[in-house]
């Protein structure tokens, strides 16, 4: 089987760093992920597993090379084998089908 295509929220928090404002260092993360070439709205990304997770890995490395000497990350995966899903459409479909039974929901008011 090919890697699995995944879908990643994640929340990455910066700690131990003295400042107040943890935006610098969110930053850098963003940075990375800009270079990763993954599909991703913040958040999650999307792409192949391998490549997400490396993502979020070379997004610790960068915020500890910026000088925060602890990260705290949250992770939420979902993968699906059921059918294909093209780049950065994981979470989109799931959003139209949200929007469209409220749509409805509006029509019999």
């Amino acid at each position: 089987m090919d890697d699995l295509y995944a879908v990643a929220d994640f929340c990455l928090i910066p700690m131990g760093t003295g400042e107040p404002s943890v935006a610098e260092y969110i930053a850098e993360c963003q940075r990375v992920l800009e270079k990763s070439g993954l599909q991703y709205k913040v958040p999650p990304i999307e792409g192949p597993w391998r490549a997400v997770s490396q993502a979020i890995h070379d997004c610790h490395a960068a915020v500890h090379a910026k000088g925060a000497p602890r990260i705290a990350t949250d992770i939420r995966i979902g993968t699906r084998v059921d059918r294909a899903l093209a780049p950065g459409t994981g979470n989109e479909g799931k959003v139209r089908r949200v929007e469209e039974i409220l749509a409805k929901d509006g029509e019999g008011v």
